[in-house]
């Protein structure tokens, strides 16, 4: 592309029938903003400069566009006065001169793809239009401005739904919204652009008329996907797009040697990493940057964000977040990894099991029933099932660290910070609250005692009371004996 590229990105809009206190261009779709999507489509251009026009709850799209281009200019249209107003306030904000190509988009279209704009541009500069239109053909065209040709098929201008013509309204052609123009004829005609129409309003589109009646050359520039334009004004309208665009993904990442045994229930979102071998299973959804290597299995019915998965891990019905699973490593089903968790090579997290801020070495395994937080567990040590780890006081969080080869029995409580050495054993019900050193065996609770004749004292006419009767049919008096084993 020309190094005197300018692209301006249309955000200033309400979008008040998305009912929502969120900006319209600020909803998600596959797991990004759909400013967020147009701004990447726009990079991929390699502009010299990108201005964004921003307006209602600027203090919301404002931020987020510089986090995503720090150094896109921002130009505010205070009041919504129409998208020829709109790219006037963008062109004002560079100091009102722009030369090369301007090519305008709006901010409210996630499937818009880099490749597209960069031919639509390379087109318009090759046929050295003062307008090109990007447009395209539609079963239905209601709602959209149509591209109007005359017998030649010359573009002789852009017609809105509300100031058409029963016979313009027939036309399928339409206008997408995005232009590209000559800088310097754009800022010139902006100058001469009115506001006669049915709403009031500074039409961009005026500007093709305005180049028609001056002489110059205007095109239009269909594109066959015509769904890389589609916006979202509704609800039902983003949720369409979000199921178009978790579709593309779906479909790419097969492409790519990637298995999806059901692509209808699943989702993976723009950020998504997977390399060829993978399979999901599923159910599954794979959100923001989630990384899976190869030959790993994830699914059915699990969900990662922002996850790492290494190469033929196993993953099954899980829920995750900043999470990292090793190689050869597996989880669930029905674990819950929350921020912080990390298992190692070879390690396991099994059934009900939740892990939080904690790392499972290589080899260690917690296989079911069990709470980890905030603790090391060594690599090849093993946590008896229905252990928690104990790590709040009431006021601050502590960390447990469980040895190497270290071996814990069933329904223990490490009350933190508490560390279990090398090597260490712990009893069944135990409650380590002393450090155990290495090679160990840590019991807790005093001996058992059992109350002879208990049941049928305390459960006379009970069927418990019969069944203990007829194992011991000399326990007919009721007096409970006490009896001690340690």
């Amino acid at each position: 592309m020309a190094s005197n590229l300018t692209v301006v990105v249309l955000a200033a809009g309400g979008g008040t029938r998305m009912k929502s206190k969120t900006m319209k261009v600020l909803h998600p779709v596959g797991g990004r903003s759909m400013v967020g999507h147009v701004l990447t489509a726009v990079q991929q251009m390699e502009p010299s400069r990108i201005v964004a026009v921003v307006g209602t709850q600027r203090e919301q799209v404002g931020p987020h566009i510089h986090e995503l281009v720090p150094d896109a200019v921002l130009a505010v249209q205070e009041t919504q006065d129409g998208t020829g107003h709109a790219v006037k306030v963008a062109l004002e904000a560079l100091g009102g001169k722009v030369d090369g190509t301007v090519v305008v988009v709006t901010g409210d279209t996630p499937l818009l793809r880099g490749e597209s704009l960069r031919a639509f541009a390379e087109e318009h500069d090759a046929a050295q239009r003062a307008v090109s239109i990007l447009s395209g053909r539609v079963a239905n065209p209601f709602g959209y401005g149509r591209v109007v040709r005359n017998t030649e098929g010359d573009v002789e201008g852009i017609v809105e739904e509300k100031d058409a013509t029963p016979e313009q309204r027939e036309i399928d052609e339409i206008n997408s919204g995005i232009l590209a123009f000559d800088g310097a004829f754009l800022v010139d005609a902006l100058d001469r652009v009115g506001n006669d129409n049915a709403k009031g309003e500074y039409y961009l589109t005026d500007t093709v008329g305005i180049a028609r009646a001056d002489g110059l050359t205007v095109g239009a520039f269909p594109v066959d996907d015509v769904m890389q334009t589609e916006g979202a004004n509704d609800r039902a309208q983003l949720a369409a797009l979000g199921r178009e665009m978790n579709r593309r993904i779906v479909d790419r990442w097969m492409r790519d040697g990637v298995t999806v045994m059901d692509p209808e229930t699943t989702w993976i979102e723009s950020d998504v990493v997977l390399a060829p071998d993978v399979t999901i299973l599923p159910g599954t959804q794979l959100l923001g940057a989630t990384v899976v290597a190869e030959d790993a299995v994830v699914g059915p019915d699990t969900t990662l964000k922002d996850c790492e998965i290494g190469s033929g891990a196993r993953v099954v019905r899980t829920h995750a977040e900043l999470a990292v699973i090793g190689e050869n490593a597996t989880v669930g089903p029905f674990a819950y990894l929350r921020p912080g968790a990390r298992l190692g090579a070879g390690g396991k997290i099994g059934t009900f099991v939740e892990v939080k801020n904690s790392h499972i070495g290589d080899g260690a395994k917690v296989p079911h029933l069990s709470y980890v937080g905030d603790a090391e567990v060594g690599e090849g040590a093993n946590i008896g099932a229905g252990t928690t780890f104990a790590n709040y006081d009431g006021v601050a969080k502590h960390r447990t660290v469980v040895g190497r080869y270290a071996k814990t029995s069933c329904n223990n409580t490490f009350v933190a910070p508490v560390t279990i050495g090398d090597g260490a054993t712990t009893g069944a019900g135990a409650v380590i609250r002393r450090d155990v050193p290495p090679g160990s065996l840590a019991v807790s609770g005093g001996p058992q005692r059992n109350l002879e004749g208990w049941v049928l004292s305390r459960r006379a006419g009970t069927k418990q009371a019969e069944a203990a009767e007829q194992a011991l049919p000399g326990a007919t008096d009721g007096a409970p004996s006490d009896s001690t084993s340690g």
